[in-house]
């Protein structure tokens, strides 16, 4: 569905000198240099998949979207998104792709959502039969029709969002590309946006690319991730084995039924913190059985209350990946 081959994006810019005199001399001649803001990626997504496609700021993320869209011309490397180059056939392309922006909107903020959706349609030359049928299903998924009647301007930031979405697939893309889609949501609205994401995805079989700083998004959502880190990618595969590689250590919290003075525990389990004198977090190493641990409480004669265990965290993985480019 979508083909990315050596891909670039270069950027020119201008270096100015310090001072009032700099300023003066740059309008006469000023340095140039060379950003590379994505640096020879490559990487093929599948009809129905949903991939997250996460990095810092700064690290690519927007520039390759933007590419992919047909928003900007790559300056080298090829693009196919279902066989047609973006920069090249912007047209096609846009009535084959959909695009959400959680900071942005393509409603007309100052008509009703009916109406913004009734444009879309004429633009897109929507049959009415479809048209009718989409409305009733994002009526019933997202609960469209209890603001279908407002100005757009007057929708709270998530009936905003959810009438961003539905726009966004009205027209039957077959490629969906979500910036930030939860940001601002509270919990509730975040959950239905994300329960309908996924419904689209396995219903519909839309290709969807996921950008977010919300890690919960991805964890909830993608079943593959690409991490771009300083326009090359730093990762491309599944979550559990990114954390895996990482090291896929998980974190004990450990309540004694009374006050317990722990201050070490057998290699190569670790204390990480003593949040009171009942209750201890130990990192528990990749591999490692916990029965072990719990062998050394009972040796010790500590009364357990409770032991859980929790899973790791995408976001620990993501935190170490980047701890460690620092350190190097």
């Amino acid at each position: 569905m979508i083909q990315v081959k050596n891909l670039q994006k270069l950027f020119k810019i201008k270096k100015r000198k310090p001072g009032f005199l700099g300023s003066i001399q740059s309008l006469v001649y000023a340095e140039t240099d060379w950003i590379r803001a994505v640096d020879n990626i490559s990487f093929e997504i599948g009809q129905g998949e949903l991939v997250g496609y996460i990095g810092q700021n700064g690290a690519g993320k927007s520039t390759t979207i933007k590419m992919l869209t047909g928003i900007l011309k790559p300056t080298s490397g090829e693009i196919l998104v279902n066989g047609v180059d973006p920069s090249r056939d912007r047209k096609k392309n846009a009535f084959q792709i959909g695009v959400v922006f959680g900071q942005r909107s393509q409603l007309w903020m100052d008509l009703p959502v009916e109406e913004s959706f009734d444009l879309l349609r004429s633009i897109y030359k929507i049959d009415s039969a479809v048209y009718k049928q989409k409305i009733e299903l994002f009526s019933d998924l997202l609960g469209l029709k209890d603001f279908f009647q407002q100005q757009a301007r007057k929708l709270s930031l998530g009936q905003r969002m959810k009438a961003d979405l539905a726009a966004s697939l009205l027209h039957s893309p077959k490629v969906l590309f979500l910036d930030e889609p939860t940001i601002g949501l509270d919990l509730l609205v975040k959950e239905r946006v994300r329960t309908f994401i996924r419904q689209i995805n396995e219903e519909e079989k839309v290709t969807i690319i996921l950008t977010t700083h919300d890690v919960q998004d991805i964890e909830y959502l993608a079943g593959r991730i690409i991490i771009i880190d300083r326009g090359k990618i730093a990762y491309d595969g599944g979550i559990s084995n990114f954390n895996r590689i990482l090291g896929n250590d998980s974190a004990v919290s450990v309540h004694f039924q009374i006050p317990v003075d722990l201050k070490t525990v057998p290699k190569p389990f670790e204390i990480k913190e003593k949040v009171s004198a009942n209750n201890y977090i130990i990192r528990l190493p990749d591999g490692e059985p916990l029965s072990l641990l719990l062998e050394f409480f009972q040796s010790k004669a500590y009364p357990l209350q409770e032991i859980n265990r929790e899973k790791p965290e995408l976001g620990d993985a993501i935190k170490k990946m980047y701890a460690g480019r620092e350190d190097e």
